[in-house]
This record gives structure tokens, C-alpha cells and sequence, in this order.
């Protein structure tokens, strides 16, 4: 049958516009996939078969999602009564239904492509969690993108679309092919069966095949993967993951944890408590400022030529200055996790976003029981991603911008809000750097006042889409990453200086490191350069000092205690880099569902299909060769890490 009859067919049935669609999704979606494909091809390891497998793997979904958006359709054309086809109802009700699936195709196929930029991938549990605060992500979409244009390229794509169906008399098909209810059934209840089939057959790991990112997420939908994320927001680890016997894993940890200067508190095999002994307690104020998507390779020591840091860079002389150091993940829960919790990446949400996450074991657990007050210091509404119920539930006081969001109001600890009149700018994430930076002063004076040690978490938000600060404060325009990062560190340095004029300043010191990189896209699952972050430690009694041993961001505040010479009890995963053996340093990287430990310049990964793959790393450019041959001893450690972390934090063995 040559292709005119075909369409010559397709014209004369009820069922017609339900074959143009499905047609024309498909198209667009193989269109996508050659764009993202030509789009990331530096990344691509151009294997002919692997990617005719990602393409024919992706035709498939394709299927299964264009079939899963007009599955009501076919019902529709199924059970309308025979004697109303083509009348004003009909029509109503058929453009109406074919309206919202179309502004749904187009508005999810544009939004891949900002999307594969900052990830590498299809949507995910990212696009599932955003969902959920409708007000950041609708305005930092407005301040972002042009909407007033994408509304119109929607609109007008839908009535170009309904034009064609028109003119190629599809339309008319749709409205004049008054086929009775038996012969419409041998369309629909094929076309439901096969879409319920797919459905139940087609997984999105199926696409995992190759040890190539891009090439896996060519062979996906980025709407069926939405929902597949949707489906699988929480990963139980001793289903999906590689497992040891429990009392080995704990074995291996409790060697793995383990620093000349801790003794553990009891010999229970599952017990990690220790006590950390040292001399010359001191107790300085401490400022812990957390930047946003804040990358290593923004800094002149990494080699950026660009100028964008010139403060940072010049602090990072004065201080004691991590320069081998990796963030844990690719939100900034992720590295609140790190920081607080200190414990490796567990699978799927942070702990951050979980229930039952309030009194673990934490920082703040220490910090109160050196008699710091703690604060919690955010430019947003900390209703974003759950952080004030988690900081509010280890102790933290709240100050943040309260956008009146009900939900917010079951912190358990004091919250204070950010007035209007002490912000002069404000985007959709939250209040500029600046006018953040001058809340921390404002609660430091006040902790100075009722003489007592104050612990501030400072989280920015400026380094952040739509990249908006302040005009005139910088020689960037506005809307651009590097602007934003120059921006960052323009704030930063107004803000030292400001705090070199307080009386507390002589004792307080400052720690200012990055959430996570700017981007997580590349060839790789894990693409460990885009871990990458700075830290440093500022007005500490020490002469400045690079340490350019592998530091894992859980390992940040241990190194700090360290440095304060604090004696305390922990059951934190990390370690003080300068009681760290040489030799044992590590660092974790994960994202949702692939966790991995760096050692040794071998990279042990493990995933939710209980695989196990080892990767020779080189130095020079992080880049991978995978290992035949595995490390079984670094495989091992590498379960006990990730085994035991998410094993505790189910059963409760986290909390104080």
C-alpha cells in the first residue's frame, strides 16, 4: 500500500485526527531526539548500534506516551453516540480536548531543551519536585524566559496545527466518518490494548543499556520519564541497590570512619557513635555561607581567565583554601545534607525533603551543645524544598521570606521574617545576595548583644536562573551566568567588609563553600568535574594553607571542628581531613539513582539495577575507562557506606 492510499484512508475515518496527532508527536519527538543528540554530540560515544538501539528505544515510547495522551480521545470516539458525530458538541468538545493535548505536547517538547541544558537529561525527579512550589518555578519562568512569547508560539502552533487539519480534510473525516460502535471497537479497543500494554511492558531503565548518559537519555521520553520519576520518588535501597551482609557492611564502615584521635563508645556491632578528643577548645562565631551552583572552574585558581571572582579569589590567599574538594549532588539540598547531616548521598530524595528527618544527629546537635545559637539564614520562603521544616526540626532559628504559605507554619522553632522595607531587589528564588548578606549582620549584632556564640547557615540564591541582582552593581548585564557569578562575589565582598567593622568579627570565622556546580550535564551517569566546588575556611588563627588532598563535602565541618579543636561525641560519616590517613581520602558523588565513592583514582559506582561498575579516573580531566578487573575491597567499602546511611535513616538510628 503505497503512501497516498494510506492517506487516502486516514481521511475517510472518524479516527483520522487521531492518527494525524499520534503522527505528529512521534515526528516532533524524533525531531527532538536528533536535536539533543547533535546538541550533546561532544559527549557522545558514537557507537552505530547503541545509538540505533537509543532511537528505536525511544520510538517505543514515543508510542507509548502519544497513545497514553489521546487514550481519552479513543475513548471518546469510541462511545459518541453515532447520530451526534459532527455536530456543534462534537466539534466543541474534539477541538477542545485536542487544544490542551497539544499546548502539552508543544510546552513539554520546548521545555526539554532548557532542561538537557542544566541536567543532560530528560526530565526527572527534579521537574516532579518543582511541581510542587508553583510559585518559584512560575516566576522564575517569567523572569526567565520571554512567557508573554512562549504563550504566543502556543497558541499559534495549536491553530497552525488545527489549519493543517483543516486544509488536509482531516477534520472532516473526523466529523463525517459515522461509523456504528462495533466498527469504531475494532479501531479503539486495539489501540487501548496496546496502549495499556506498553504501559505495562515499558520501563524507563530499559533505556539504561550503555555506560553513556547521552546515549541513554536519547532512548527516553522526557514525559514518560517525568512520570516514571513521579512514580519512583523514593528508592528503598535493600530492594534496588547491591547489598552486603549487614554486620560486614558495618564492619567495613566502622574501619572506613574510624580517626587516630576517636575511640567508639561501645563495641554493638551497628554502633558508630565515637568520641573525637582534642586540646585548645576555642569557640568563635561561625558563619557558614553556602553559595549557589558556585563551580570550582568559575575561580582563577582553576584556571578561569574571565576575572568573575576577584574577592573570592583574593580570600582563598588568606585562608585555608580546599582545592581538591567534591559536592555530593546536584541540588542544593543535597549539599545542606552534606553539611549538616555530614553522611553520604542516600537514594532518591535528600534527607532534607523526607519526612522524619527532624533531630537527627547533625551539626546542630554539637553547635547546641557548645551553646551556639543557631540560625537558619534564607532569602526565599524556606517552604521551598522542605528546608525550614528540616533546619527548624535540628534546632535551627528561621529567617527567611514568608510568603504565607500555611504549610510552612509546622516548624517547630522561631521564624523570623524578612520585611519588606530591608529588600531592595527580589527575584522568584528569593531576596539579592546583598540585602541576604545584611540579615546575617543584623542577627550577628544581635547574638553580639545577648553574649552568646552564634551559628549562622547562609544560604544565597542570586547565582540562580533568572540571574537578576541590582543594576549598576557590576560591569555584566543582567540575565547571564557569569554575570550572576560576578554579582555572587561583589556580595560576598561587600559583606566581609561589612563584618570587619563589627566588634565580633575578631572572633568569628567564616566558612564559605558551594552547594553544587552550575551544571551537571555530560558523557557520563556521574560526571565527577561537575562536583568540582571551593571552599574555605576564613579568619581562622592559622597561616594560610592549600589542602589539595580529595575532600568530600561531608568532610567540611569535622575539618572545621578539627581546626577549633573540639572534643565531642558524632555519628557523622565524615571525617576531619587532617586526621585522615593518607591515602584514605575519599569523596561521594551521587544524584537520584547512581551513588559512587572517588578513591584511589578509582570511581566505584552502584545503582538502582544492583549493578556494580569501577572507572579508572585520570587526574588530568576526570575523564573514565571502565575496570574489568574490580577493586572488590572498594566495591565493598563503597556498599558499606551507602548500605548502612540509608539502612539508618529508615530505622531511626539517625536521630540524636
Amino acid at each position: 500500500m503505497n503512501a497516498g492510499k494510506s492517506v487516502a484512508i486516514l481521511k475517510q475515518d472518524r479516527f483520522s485526527s487521531f492518527f494525524a496527532i499520534l503522527g505528529l508527536y512521534i515526528f516532533l519527538s524524533f525531531f527532538t531526539r536528533i536535536a539533543l543528540l547533535t546538541w550533546s554530540a561532544k559527549d557522545v560515544d558514537f557507537n552505530f548500534l547503541n545509538i540505533i538501539r537509543a532511537f528505536f528505544t525511544g520510538f517505543i515510547f514515543d508510542i507509548a506516551t502519544g497513545l497514553t495522551f489521546l487514550s481519552l480521545y479513543v475513548v471518546y470516539l469510541l462511545v459518541f453516540p453515532q447520530r451526534w458525530i459532527g455536530s456543534v458538541a462534537d466539534k466543541i468538545s474534539t477541538y477542545f480536548y485536542l487544544s490542551v493535548i497539544l499546548i502539552i505536547i508543544y510546552f513539554s517538547l520546548m521545555a526539554e531543551f532548557p532542561f538537557w541544558d542544566e541536567f543532560g537529561v530528560r526530565f526527572n525527579f527534579i521537574a516532579v519536585d518543582y511541581l510542587v512550589y508553583t510559585y518559584e518555578v512560575i516566576s522564575n519562568i517569567n523572569q526567565s524566559y520571554p512567557l508573554s512569547l512562549i504563550v504566543t508560539a502556543l497558541i499559534a502552533l495549536v491553530a497552525l496545527t488545527f489549519y493543517l487539519l483543516h486544509k488536509t480534510g482531516i477534520f472532516k473525516s473526523t466529523f463525517s466518518g459515522k461509523k456504528p460502535v462495533r466498527t469504531r471497537a475494532l479501531y479503539a479497543l486495539p489501540i487501548l490494548f496496546i496502549t495499556v500494554l506498553l504501559l505495562t511492558v515499558m520501563n524507563n531503565k530499559q533505556a539504561d543499556f550503555s555506560n553513556n548518559l547521552v546515549v541513554n537519555e536519547l532512548g527516553k521520553n522526557g514525559v514518560y520519564s517525568f512520570f516514571a520519576a513521579f512514580r519512583s520518588n523514593e528508592l528503598d535501597y535493600d530492594i534496588f541497590y547491591p547489598r552486603l551482609d549487614e554486620k560486614e557492611a558495618y564492619t567495613i564502615l566502622k574501619k572506613a570512619i574510624l580517626q587516630d584521635n576517636q575511640h567508639y563508645t561501645s563495641g554493638r556491632w551497628d554502633d558508630i557513635n565515637r568520641i573525637t578528643t582534642a586540646e585548645n577548645e576555642s569557640r568563635p562565631n561561625i558563619i557558614l555561607v553556602t553559595i549557589e551552583s558556585f563551580s570550582a572552574d568559575f575561580l582563577k585558581a582553576f584556571g578561569n581567565k574571565d576575572n568573575l571572582t576577584p574577592f573570592y579569589d583574593s580570600l582563598a590567599h588568606q585562608s585555608i583554601f580546599f582545592t581538591n574538594l567534591y559536592a555530593t549532588g546536584t541540588r542544593t539540598v543535597r549539599g545542606m545534607e552534606a553539611l549538616t547531616l555530614c553522611v553520604p548521598p542516600t537514594p532518591g530524595n535528600s534527607i532534607v525533603r523526607r519526612p522524619g528527618n527532624q533531630h537527627i544527629f547533625s551539626i546542630s546537635t554539637i553547635l547546641k551543645q557548645k551553646n551556639y545559637h543557631p540560625y537558619f539564614i534564607y532569602g526565599g520562603d524556606g517552604y521551598f524544598d522542605n528546608m525550614n521544616n528540616f533546619f527548624g526540626g535540628q534546632g535551627f532559628d528561621i529567617v527567611d521570606r514568608d510568603r504565607g504559605n500555611p504549610l510552612s507554619d509546622k516548624i517547630a522553632t522561631n521564624r523570623y521574617n524578612i520585611p519588606d522595607k530591608e529588600v531592595s531587589f527580589e527575584n522568584a528564588w528569593g531576596i539579592c545576595d546583598e540585602d541576604l548578606y545584611k540579615q546575617a549582620l543584623q542577627y550577628a549584632d544581635k547574638s553580639y548583644t545577648e553574649n552568646k556564640p552564634f551559628f549562622q547557615f547562609v544560604m544565597t540564591t542570586s547565582n540562580h536562573k533568572p540571574y537578576t541582582f541590582p543594576e549598576g552593581t557590576i560591569d555584566l548585564p543582567q540575565g547571564n551566568r557569569n554575570a550572576a557569578v560576578k554579582y555572587t562575589d561583589h556580595a560576598l565582598g561587600k559583606f566581609i567588609t561589612e563584618a570587619q567593622k563589627k566588634p565580633w568579627v575578631k572572633n568569628t570565622v567564616f566558612v564559605i563553600v558551594a552547594d553544587h556546580c552550575a551544571s551537571s550535564a555530560g558523557k557520563w551517569e556521574i560526571n565527577i568535574d561537575k562536583h568540582h566546588i571551593p571552599a574555605i575556611i576564613y579568619n581562622l588563627p592559622y597561616e594560610p594553607l592549600q589542602i589539595n588532598r580529595l575532600t568530600s563535602q561531608i568532610d567540611l565541618m569535622p575539618t572545621l571542628f578539627g581546626y577549633l579543636g573540639w572534643s565531642y561525641n558524632t555519628s557523622f560519616y565524615g571525617k576531619d581531613i587532617n586526621q585522615t590517613k593518607p591515602g584514605e581520602e575519599r569523596a561521594f558523588i551521587g544524584n537520584y539513582r547512581t551513588l559512587g565513592m572517588l578513591k584511589d583514582s578509582l570511581f566505584t559506582q552502584i545503582d538502582d539495577r544492583k549493578r556494580v561498575k569501577q572507572f579508572s579516573v585520570s587526574e588530568k580531566n576526570k575523564s573514565f575507562s571502565e575496570q574489568k578487573d574490580q577493586n572488590k575491597a572498594l566495591v565493598n567499602e563503597t556498599i558499606s557506606y551507602y548500605q548502612t546511611a540509608s539502612k539508618r535513616f529508615k530505622n531511626g538510628k539517625m536521630k540524636e
